[in-house]
């Protein structure tokens, strides 16, 4: 069971710099209003360059601002596919995510619902909506985009106060789940996060368990646990003399995980997960950030 583990390489940025210039052609020829996010954002602004080492672009917009609807995004995702992009949309409490490949250069195209005047940026990092009401205009790729207004702001928001210090993979993923709440006190919700190192019966719904790079289980091993889709927050706890920590899922969805194995974390920000599955994660030396779809079904 499971998706099959891939390895995130930065993207060629010939292509990404041509795909992003057509999709602001579109979405500018539909009448609809996006902005830079996430590293594309905080490369345009700081360093008036897409960052080396990212592996995609993002590029946003939020529903009920400048006359987005649903179904708008639904109509845009179809002017894409006739322009050769591979579109999908996937739909969730925090927003719809329009996932865009062209040319083996991925997009994502994140369309966020306001929720209490905020949006949720991922994995779960709350952004005031207030900042993309009045969007700021910026030179990029020899052409003009929208960010964030201040861009500053956002950038401290979601990355931290040192967001001007460049990061690579890994660091600054874990500047980003520093940012996030901790498990809400609604912990006898049945749609609560959990996490512990002891299975109780009537509570969790699966397990991860965790091997060292000798094959064995590894102890007291802190693992981090935090959907992208649901407003639960983050839950930690470290493993038992099994290897093993427990879990109940809020649903089945799409989920960081965090191991600190040794002197090392390593954050897999793409883990599609399930309530009523035993995980297993084996680390790869050769391969220690970057990872998609790592842990196995068991």
């Amino acid at each position: 069971m499971g998706l099959k583990t891939t390895v995130f390489e930065p993207m060629d940025m010939p292509i990404a710099e041509t795909l992003l210039k057509e999709a602001k052609q579109i979405l500018d020829q539909l009448g609809l209003v996006f902005f830079l996010r996430h590293g594309t954002c905080l490369g345009a602004v700081r360093d008036q360059a897409f960052i080396p080492w990212d592996d995609d672009i993002d590029i946003g917009s939020v529903i009920g601002l400048h006359g987005l609807t649903e179904a708008l995004v639904e109509d845009a995702a179809v002017e894409f596919r006739k322009h050769g992009y591979a579109a999908g949309i996937i739909d969730s409490e925090l927003h719809l995510s329009v996932d865009l490949k062209k040319s083996g250069v991925q997009m994502d195209w994140t369309c966020y619902r306001i929720i209490d005047d905020s949006i949720y940026q991922w994995p779960v990092v709350k952004i005031p909506a207030r900042l993309h009401e009045t969007l700021k205009e910026i030179d990029f790729l020899g052409t003009t985009f929208m960010v964030p207004n201040p861009p500053e702001e956002y950038f401290r928001l979601k990355y931290g106060p040192d967001w001007m210090t460049p990061k690579e993979t890994g660091d600054f993923e874990q500047d980003v789940l520093d940012l996030m709440d901790d498990r809400s006190d609604s912990s006898d919700s049945k749609n609560s996060l959990q996490l512990a190192d002891q299975r109780d019966a009537n509570l969790h719904t699966g397990s991860l368990k965790v091997l060292g790079f000798d094959g064995e289980a590894a102890t007291g091993v802190e693992v981090t646990l935090a959907p992208t889709t649901v407003l639960t927050g983050l839950d930690k706890a470290n493993t038992n003399e099994d290897g093993y920590v427990y879990f109940r899922l809020p649903e089945e969805a799409s989920y960081v995980v965090a191991v600190q194995l040794g002197g090392s974390k390593e954050i897999l920000y793409w883990e599609e997960l399930k309530p009523g599955i035993e995980y297993l994660y084996t680390p790869d030396s050769a391969h220690p950030t970057g990872r998609a779809h790592a842990l196995i079904a068991q």
